[in-house]
């Protein structure tokens, strides 16, 4: 994996703060970086004005400590209020008040260095009070590592948290960064170097990391000269009898990432409908209870999508217990998930593409106070299949623990069929060689930036035809 994409759990970052210590990086040399960052990238975005330093009694506060020093040092008008069992220590010789609202008075400037990424509990008391009147003021604020009352781990918030306009971390990002509610109250985000070699990594072993065409692209299929449509892969997409577009969509997409041939299995009396789409979708009917099964007889047909518009139903769930039946690669999504609510464990090998309350459905008992990233890993263990939970921090997590935090999807992409497009377009991938983990990633990357070409505006339909482009932007690159 590429080490700049990793993502460090805070005993995994505190872990390599211990490998830089025993490397002769002393703790409070690397305070001294993190503050002289924050303050670095303080000065770079915003012109000399007064500052209000807010300390906790961790590390955290230690860094403010360094920060204000270092503002106060450029002429910067510095102002440090302190919780209780917070201890300048030499790293800052002015005066500290006792944290209070006061300190905000005459809006200044507020860098929060109140409390670090692993903080346990909800934020109460004078550190609520005042984060509460930072946000009620609107005021401009600068977060240390993370804005307090986020949790470094999960992305919940304790409590409360700031909005800031920038958050500076240091060595390499926690997923907090990159779930929504840190990317709602960080504001933009800096990865200060302090000094801790990337050897660090090699100890610690994240098992998470940001989503990006250099952790999957060498898997993609590149076209070759000798290439017939079946060596491109064939998709077998089950279409329902009413909600016909979602099966369009999904087949449309997994032609347009590659796919050689998707073939459409419907219902005889919806068959028209799907015969008078799009000209390249083969059609099939799908009428008796072996019906599909015999569809499946076809070793070419090499992955499957099951539950776009297909009803949870008894029929649904045979079909998935048949695809999966046959080793090949299975997409469920929507009604084929719904269909076997709480029992996750008969889809051992699938790729499971659920939105939250489809997530509800098939794990019950797992709930959302432990965070977007290990509720994802959990499950995928569980089931034995990758999990790929949708939303605008979309996670994909593999069985075996490896979790990647999509960031690049538009809110725009939060739309009625998107998630039929991502479908077609995880299994257009793993049809065409990819694996189920790297295909998921894949395609979520691929569809958040094909939205992001659309823009405002963007309805599914625009999806597909967006691809192509963004295929050739990653051809190019490799």
């Amino acid at each position: 994996m590429i080490d700049d994409l990793a993502l460090l759990t805070c005993a995994e970052m505190q872990a390599a703060e211990r490998h830089a210590m025993r490397a002769g990086i002393p703790a409070r040399e690397l305070m001294e970086r993190a503050g002289a960052a924050v303050a670095a990238a303080i000065m770079a975005r915003f012109p000399a004005q007064p500052v209000a330093v807010l300390c906790g009694p961790g590390n955290n506060g230690g860094d403010g400590f360094v920060v204000a020093r270092h503002l106060g040092a450029a002429g910067w008008p510095v102002r440090v209020a302190a919780l209780p069992g917070a201890r300048p220590a030499g790293l800052w010789h002015g005066p500290v008040e006792a944290l209070a609202p006061v300190v905000l008075e005459g809006r200044p400037l507020v860098v929060d260095a109140l409390f670090g990424a692993g903080l346990g509990r909800p934020i109460e008391g004078v550190g609520a009070e005042i984060i509460r009147a930072i946000n009620d003021a609107g005021l401009s604020c600068v977060a240390v590592d993370l804005p307090s009352g986020l949790a470094g781990d999960s992305g919940q918030i304790l409590g409360c948290a700031p909005k800031c306009a920038l958050t500076v971390t240091f060595f390499r990002r926690k997923p907090a960064h990159l779930l929504v509610n840190g990317r709602v109250l960080g504001g933009e985000l800096v990865v200060a170097d302090i000094g801790i070699s990337p050897a660090a990594l090699d100890e610690v072993g994240p098992r998470q990391w940001r989503n990006d065409p250099r952790l999957w692209r060498l898997e993609l299929r590149q076209p070759s000269l000798a290439d017939h449509k079946y060596v491109r892969g064939h998709v077998l997409v089950v279409g329902g009898s009413r909600m016909t577009g979602a099966a369009r969509l999904v087949a449309l997409a997994a032609r347009r990432v590659g796919a050689g041939l998707v073939t459409i299995a419907a219902p005889p009396q919806a068959m028209p409908v799907y015969q008078a789409a799009e000209a390249g979708n083969i059609v099939v009917p799908l009428e008796g209870p072996g019906a599909f099964r015999g569809l499946t007889a076809d070793p070419r047909r090499n992955a499957f999508v099951i539950g776009p518009g297909a009803g949870a139903n008894p029929a649904t769930r045979q079909q998935v217990t048949d695809a999966l039946a046959t080793g090949r690669t299975c997409v469920l999504d929507a009604d084929a998930l719904t269909a076997f609510a709480g029992n996750a464990a008969a889809l051992e090998g699938a790729i499971l593409t659920p939105h939250e309350g489809e997530f509800a459905r098939l794990f019950p008992d797992i709930g959302k106070e432990r965070g977007k990233l290990e509720r994802a890993r959990q499950a995928a263990r569980r089931a034995g299949a990758v999990v790929l939970l949708k939303g605008a921090d979309t996670v994909v997590a593999a069985p075996d623990g490896r979790v990647v935090i999509n960031d690049n999807a538009p809110p725009w992409l939060a739309t009625a069929g998107a998630g039929d497009v991502l479908a077609g377009m995880v299994a257009g991938l793993a049809a065409q060689g990819m694996s189920p983990f790297p295909a998921a990633a894949a395609a979520v990357w691929m569809h958040g930036a094909a939205a992001t070409r659309v823009g405002p505006g963007l309805i599914a339909e625009d999806l597909p035809a967006t691809v192509p482009a963004v295929l050739s932007e990653l051809a190019i690159t490799l």
